[in-house]
C-alpha cells in the first residue's frame, strides 16, 4: 500500500524504535518518526507482519509474529546504538511494554493509547462464535480520528483469529507490567473508540518505573494523526531527549500531568 512503507534513519548513537498499531502501518507513526529523525536519532519504524499490503496477508498472522518482528528490530537497533527508547501507538504499545518487560535496559517509552488491559471473556467468546460461524474478518477499527480530512491508512476489517491471538498476548503483558521499570510517558485520549482508558489506568497502577500521564483532549484513538499531533510530537521529542541523555533516568520522578 503506498504510504505503508517502513521508515529507517541512521543518525547518531542513540536509537528509537517506533511501532504502529493493529491493522495499521507506519503511515500513522511516520510524522513522529520523522520528527525524531530530525533530532539526530537512529530510527527504526518497521512494517509489522501481515500489515500494509492486503488484509488477506494478515489473516494467518498471530501475536507471536508481531512480537518476534519487534524483538528482531529492537535487537538490531540495540546492536547499533548505546541506548534505545520506544515510541508506540495502540498494539505497538502492547509490543513496547512486552519488550520493556523483557529488556530492562530500555531507556524509556512513549505510549500513545496503548492496549494493555485484557478484554472481557464475554467479548472473546463473541468473537470465537463469529469465527466458528465461518467469518474470518470483523469490522475494522482503523482511522478513529476526530480531525476532518485526516485518515489512517488501515485495513477495512480486523482478522478475528489474529485479534484473539493479540488478546492472548495482552494477557501475558498485563501480568508482567510490574516488570516495567523504565520511565514512561503515557499519552491518553479522553475519547477513544478503540482502546478503553482502562488500559492507561492499568499502566499507571502497575508499572514499577516513573510514569507521567498526559491527557489528549481533542483526539480519538489515532492521536498521532489527529488534533493533538503537535502536542504528541513536542512531548515525545522532549521525553526521548531526556531519557536518552546521560543520567536522565535518575532525574525522572513519578507523577501525572494534565
Amino acid at each position: 500500500m503506498p504510504g505503508a512503507e517502513p521508515f529507517t534513519h541512521d543518525g547518531g548513537p542513540q536509537g528509537v524504535l517506533v511501532l504502529h498499531g493493529f491493522t495499521g502501518n507506519p503511515q500513522s507513526m511516520r510524522p513522529l518518526a520523522t520528527a525524531l529523525a530530525a533530532e539526530g536519532y537512529t530510527i527504526r519504524l518497521p512494517l509489522l507482519p501481515g500489515h500494509g499490503t492486503a488484509i488477506e496477508d494478515m489473516i494467518p498472522t498471530r501475536w507471536s509474529d508481531y512480537a518476534e518482528a519487534a524483538e528482531a528490530e529492537y535487537r538490531d537497533l540495540a546492536g547499533r546504538c548505546e541506548a534505545v527508547a520506544l515510541v508506540a501507538l495502540s498494539m505497538g504499545g502492547t509490543l513496547a511494554c512486552w519488550l520493556a518487560e523483557h529488556r530492562r535496559e530500555v531507556s524509556g517509552m512513549v505510549l500513545v493509547n496503548p492496549f494493555v488491559d485484557p478484554p472481557a471473556d464475554s467479548f472473546r467468546d463473541m468473537l470465537r462464535g463469529i469465527l466458528d460461524s465461518g467469518a474470518e474478518v470483523a469490522p475494522g477499527v482503523g482511522s478513529d480520528i476526530a480531525k476532518k480530512g485526516s485518515t489512517e491508512l488501515a485495513y477495512p476489517g480486523s482478522p478475528i483469529a489474529a485479534v484473539l491471538s493479540l488478546f492472548d498476548g495482552i494477557d501475558g503483558v498485563a501480568a508482567r507490567l510490574d516488570h516495567v521499570t523504565c520511565p514512561v510517558l503515557l499519552l491518553s485520549s479522553r475519547e477513544d473508540h478503540v482502546v478503553p482508558s482502562s488500559s492507561g489506568d492499568l499502566l499507571v497502577a502497575k508499572v514499577s518505573g516513573p510514569i507521567e500521564r498526559v491527557w489528549l483532549e481533542h483526539s480519538y484513538h489515532v492521536a498521532t494523526l489527529d488534533h493533538d499531533a503537535e502536542v504528541i510530537e513536542s512531548r515525545t521529542v522532549a521525553f526521548v531527549r531526556e531519557v536518552l541523555s546521560s543520567g536522565s533516568t535518575g532525574r525522572m520522578v513519578a507523577g501525572t500531568a494534565g
